[in-house]
């Protein structure tokens, strides 16, 4: 897979952080990376921005508010990071829906992952590879968002919207043509933006 759009070489690269809340594997957070670095064109660092979320904590549903989450991390972030992508392994929520895999900030800085209930219905031998297929599609989506790409009709773009884990099984690690045409100009203005810093 190659990149949608690569930097002019002497130009200042653009960079995206994964954050992990907690402990995650270090072979899972590379591989995370080169997905990042493949769909985004974003040189990857892997740091703990935050590493607490009890502030996001609601007793009455035992999950985390994942807003006031994007909103801390947005506010620690170095301003030389372009994104950041949190990752960690707490049942997040939005006040509307019973549970999310993620969110995003729609053209904004930051995003987050939950991988709490990525591991429904893997009980079989392959269940570590499977795993980690979902939360690279989750991180790569959630992301996507902060490109401002919205959810897409194709089932099989990073980008369609899941309703359930059999949703994320079905769709690929990838963008759809229409997609890539979106992010490209989104990491063009991203860029150009990045020069005049």
């Amino acid at each position: 897979m190659n990149p949608v759009f690569l930097p002019n070489s002497a130009s200042r690269k653009l960079t995206c952080v994964i954050s992990p809340i907690g402990h995650f594997n270090d072979d899972l957070l590379q591989h995370i990376s080169r997905h990042i670095t493949e769909t985004y064109a974003h040189c990857v660092s892997i740091e703990s921005i935050v590493n607490r979320i009890d502030f996001a904590y609601d007793q009455n549903r035992n999950q985390y508010h994942s807003t006031p989450i994007l909103d801390k991390l947005t506010k620690v972030l170095k301003p030389d990071i372009s994104k950041v992508i949190a990752l960690t392994s707490m049942d997040l929520f939005i006040p509307i829906l019973t549970h999310v895999y993620g969110e995003a900030q729609l053209g904004g800085k930051s995003c987050i992952v939950s991988v709490a209930r990525l591991k429904e219905g893997l009980e079989n031998g392959n269940s570590q590879e499977a795993f980690h297929d979902r939360i690279i599609k989750e991180v790569l989506h959630e992301l996507g968002h902060t490109f401002n790409l919205l959810h897409c009709k194709d089932k099989s773009c990073v980008m369609h919207y899941c309703r359930c884990i059999r949703d994320v099984d079905q769709k690929s690690n990838c963008l759809c043509r229409y997609c890539k045409v979106l992010l490209n100009d989104q990491l063009k203005l991203s860029q150009e933006l990045n020069q005049n810093l």
